[in-house]
């Protein structure tokens, strides 16, 4: 079979190994999958797959499945399915375990499907499970024009959270708030924390989603309400700063630290099940839609990178297979 290999930091479409199927895991003929910023950080060298993953990029993809591993009842040859992967979507087979595989939305394409998986996974996990946010409560989305940023705010929208974003130009904050955010700020336009209070009210906001990390660390303790959760998961902005132990004492503040790939198959299939039972009928009924920037065919993913790394996409962009 053919896949993406990394060669010298280019990415070659050549023949790879077909990966070999386990107990308990599914087999897919990939039509579609996604780029996320973690296969720019990947294919770069500072983001190795876990133990045992594929070392192909990849974090998620839509297509047939062809062949199923001892024990698997959730899916058979023929269904069309989107799977969360830790590894190997670049490719036109791959191989994943069964509870990170689910059938697609009805009416949605590969193209679609393959968009889905892992935003929607980072943001219904840190949302709604790590923060547990509750109905009415606020929240602020950083990179609300990413894949992560469109997910969260459509979450909100749908389970009555208020939402405030902020991104990278005054047409992206148009964008979010079409989709379903109440206000935003323009990065480019200095920091966001007078407009989130303005928002917000004396009260502060309930939970912050926040990629960035280190350079948006105080603004976003100082814009949390009391008994507030601040959720990292990314670092763009830095690994390193400063903060107040006091304030977290004082207003009760959970800070939790988060990641998705290297998390065992059984919270994985937790996360997928919960998506399965809450948002895929919302999907289905195109309450929820999946935000697709652009498309490639897979032979041009070094082009459909450089757009990623430009920063100027709304959503997703996906590769398509054959």
């Amino acid at each position: 079979m053919k896949g993406i290999v990394v060669e010298n930091k280019r990415l070659v479409w050549t023949d790879v190994e077909r990966p070999a199927l386990g107990l308990g895991q599914v087999r897919i003929g990939v039509k579609a999958t996604a780029i996320n910023r973690a296969d720019l950080v990947q294919r770069a060298g500072g983001y190795p797959p876990p133990p045992g993953a594929s070392p192909i990029l990849g974090l998620e993809c839509a297509g047939e499945v062809l062949e199923v591993g001892e024990g698997v009842g959730r899916v058979v040859p023929g269904d069309q399915v989107c799977a969360l992967l830790a590894g190997g979507g670049y490719a036109e087979e791959t191989v994943v375990p069964a509870g990170q595989v689910l059938k697609l939305p009805a009416g949605l394409d590969a193209v679609g499907a393959a968009s889905l998986p892992e935003v929607f996974a980072t943001a219904y996990l840190n949302l709604y499970m790590e923060a547990g946010l509750a109905t009415a409560e606020r929240v602020v989305i950083h990179a609300g024009a990413s894949g992560v940023g469109t997910a969260a705010i459509q979450l909100c929208k749908a389970f009555h959270n208020p939402c405030f974003v902020t991104a990278g130009g005054a047409d992206k904050i148009a964008r979010c708030v079409e989709l379903g955010a109440d206000d935003g700020a323009d990065r480019h336009a200095g920091g966001f924390l007078e407009r989130v209070q303005a928002w917000s009210g004396r009260g502060g906001v309930d939970v912050i989603l926040d990629p960035v990390g280190a350079a948006y660390l105080k603004d976003n303790l100082d814009a949390l309400a009391l008994g507030g959760r601040l959720v990292l998961i990314g670092l763009m902005g830095g690994a390193q700063a400063e903060l107040s132990l006091a304030q977290v004492m004082m207003k009760r503040l959970r800070i939790i630290g988060s990641t998705l790939r290297a998390r065992p198959i059984s919270e994985k299939a937790a996360v997928m099940d919960a998506l399965e039972a809450r948002v895929w009928p919302l999907i289905a009924s195109g309450a929820i839609r999946p935000i697709v920037d652009a498309v490639f065919p897979i032979e041009r993913a070094e082009e459909a990178h450089e757009l990623v790394a430009g920063n100027g996409t709304f959503g997703k962009v996906v590769l398509t297979i054959g």
